[in-house]
């Protein structure tokens, strides 16, 4: 048994998820957990909504709303949105928690105990129609590195060199398209070249990481420069040195205090769990091992930054120190980057109106077809297109007619035959190689899901789907009807196999799981799934003291194990219902003219 951490990369509260984000951070995480806690190891997957910085006060503007009144709305529809989708977080809470508060400014004392903050003067971008600063990430221009029209004020994604927002040619705000005003700043700053030798040392040692990850990481690390962690903002947590704690127009980056959130809900698992030091056997036991999960424009504050947030806590840069408040905190075991899905040969964009999102896809569809579609054709190691035939014909070619056709012949012909689960005769050679080829698959497919390799890994769980539709075409039970003991074998054994396909699937698809557990007998909660809880904030600190706020969580500890298990002989068994919904095609010209409305 191996404690892991499953840290899915925050979604920000300045909106409702789209399909694109969760295909990116959230059904990849929920799969790799589901599985691990399958395999018998002890599992914490934690994340929450990200509610501070300027895209959050943008929103709000918009809306006529305070920046708490915005965080509030949309941190209550993603985490209705997660439970729907039957996210198994063990905690997902937010960024504006005092508990949250404490855990950045115990991270940041580290850091400039140990001299890796520096204060320094900096030109920061302002917005000249609001004067509000701007983040780096919402300014764009040319790369002055490679020409590239369209890089970051951070980072340009084309050659993977860190900017910083002054040095882009033409200098554009993304909120609405004006030329930011410069103005000098007093502000803290990381220094990541201090962590440059420290940082090449661990990657050195990281094995079976996706290419795209290293190759990025390994680019970043050859032009280390300090970043900002502080900004002239009224949102967000207060920098914890004297002079500037009461200060209402100094705040922490929200990328500084976002990454901390995967620390800092662990711990607010551990406060709420009645053991508050638990969070520590995942985050100091050098056995444990930590996997996060976002999207590929988020490798940087995951392979580069959070590492060396670490290392300065654990006094283990160029300068040494001692660690902090917290303890000697372990660096991730992987940085599990996903790359972009696109719809209809579009860019995702809620300001375009190319975009569905989560609640209203899974107001229409089951949430199963949507957790399928994104691990069989998911953006894994390359950008991937969303179509709405291509999702139709996944559903109605291989969840209805292969998998859910399979359940359901077989448990209705064993209804019809025996009513109820027949117990096998004699097994012939072709029995035994189907029962053979199911238990082994649990050791293919496991092993691919231990290493993030989804796609291939449902693709070897459908290929012994296929392999028993396959045993059932070749044995014909519906033509044994004069030989009811070999009818009865042949059922049997059929079930059997789509017991144990049904157990190798469930990380992909919970919900159907449960439902293929209970029709062949099994009896209590299979595939277990998330709950919201209004909680009260626990301490008397950041936004939300004393209020309450919903988070998910579950108890995930009765997990089915990774294996084959004997089905229950003798359980009744009655016509089923389709476990599927088979989708009409008519529903691609639907959605695509819902689609095209929304361009209008």
């Amino acid at each position: 048994m191996t404690r892991v951490l499953s840290a899915v990369a925050w979604p920000y509260a300045n909106g409702p998820r789209h399909i694109g984000h969760v295909s990116g951070f959230g059904v990849p995480a929920d799969i790799f957990s589901r599985y691990m806690r399958m395999a018998g190891h002890e599992v914490l997957m934690v994340s929450g909504t990200d509610e501070h910085g300027t895209p959050i006060l943008v929103q709000a503007d918009e809306e006529g709303l305070t920046a708490r009144e915005a965080a509030d709305k949309y941190n209550r529809i993603i985490v209705e949105d997660l439970h729907a989708l039957g996210m198994s977080y063990d905690l997902f809470t937010r960024t504006t928690t005092g508990n949250h508060y404490v855990t950045v400014q115990q991270l940041f004392t580290a850091l400039y105990d140990n001299g890796y903050i520096l204060a320094k003067t900096t030109m920061g971008a302002i917005s000249p129609s609001t004067g509000r600063t701007l983040p780096d990430r919402y300014i764009e221009g040319t790369c002055p590195i490679c020409g590239y029209d369209g890089a970051r004020g951070d980072q340009c994604d084309n050659c993977g060199n860190q900017l910083d927002p002054e040095d882009l040619i033409n200098p554009k705000s993304r909120i609405n398209g004006e030329a930011p005003k410069f103005v000098e700043e007093e502000h803290f700053f990381l220094d990541l070249p201090a962590f440059a030798d420290a940082l090449n040392a661990w990657l050195d040692t990281r094995t079976g990481w996706r290419p795209n990850v290293v190759r990025f990481t390994r680019n970043l690390l050859d032009d280390l420069k300090p970043r900002a962690i502080s900004r002239d903002l009224d949102w967000g947590v207060p920098v914890p040195l004297e002079g500037w704690r009461d200060r209402s127009d100094k705040k922490l980056y929200v990328w500084f205090d976002a990454v901390i959130g995967y620390l800092s809900a662990s711990i607010e698992w551990a406060r709420r769990s009645g053991d508050p030091d638990a969070w520590r056997a995942w985050w100091q036991d050098p056995n444990a091992q930590g996997f996060y999960f976002m999207g590929k424009d988020n490798i940087v504050f995951h392979s580069e930054i959070w590492p060396a947030i670490l290392l300065g806590n654990n006094g283990q840069g160029a300068t040494g120190g001692k660690p902090g408040e917290l303890g000697e905190l372990q660096l991730p075991t992987e940085v599990v980057s996903s790359e972009f899905l696109t719809m209809e040969g579009k860019k995702f964009s809620s300001s375009r109106r190319v975009v569905i999102y989560v609640r209203d896809f899974l107001e229409r569809y089951d949430p199963d077809a949507l957790r399928y579609f994104i691990a069989v054709a998911g953006p894994e190691n390359q950008d991937t297109d969303f179509t709405w035939a291509e999702f139709v014909r996944r559903n109605n070619d291989e969840l209805v007619a292969g998998w859910g056709n399979l359940v359901n012949r077989s448990v209705a012909m064993a209804a019809k035959n025996f009513g109820a689960i027949p117990a096998a005769g004699s097994l012939v050679d072709i029995d035994t190689e189907l029962l053979n080829t199911t238990k082994a698959a649990f050791e293919t497919v496991g092993e691919l899901l231990g290493a993030n390799r989804i796609k291939a890994a449902v693709g070897e769980a459908m290929k012994t789907v296929a392999l028993v539709n396959k045993y059932l075409a070749d044995t014909a039970p519906w033509k044994l009807k004069e030989d009811r003991d070999r009818m009865a074998t042949v059922l049997h054994v059929a079930l059997q196999a789509v017991d144990d396909c049904k157990t190798m699937l469930a990380p992909f698809l919970p919900f159907s799981a449960q439902k293929i557990h209970e029709l062949l007998g099994g009896e209590g909660v299979f595939a277990a799934m998330p709950r919201i809880e209004e909680v009260t904030e626990l301490d008397g600190v950041g936004p939300l003291a004393g209020d309450t706020y919903p988070i998910l969580t579950g108890d995930y500890s009765d997990a089915p194990r990774w294996e084959s298990r004997p089905i229950k002989v003798g359980h009744p068994l009655e016509k089923p219902t389709p476990i599927f919904t088979k989708l009409d095609p008519s529903i691609i010209d639907e959605e695509l003219e819902r689609l095209g409305g929304n361009d209008s």
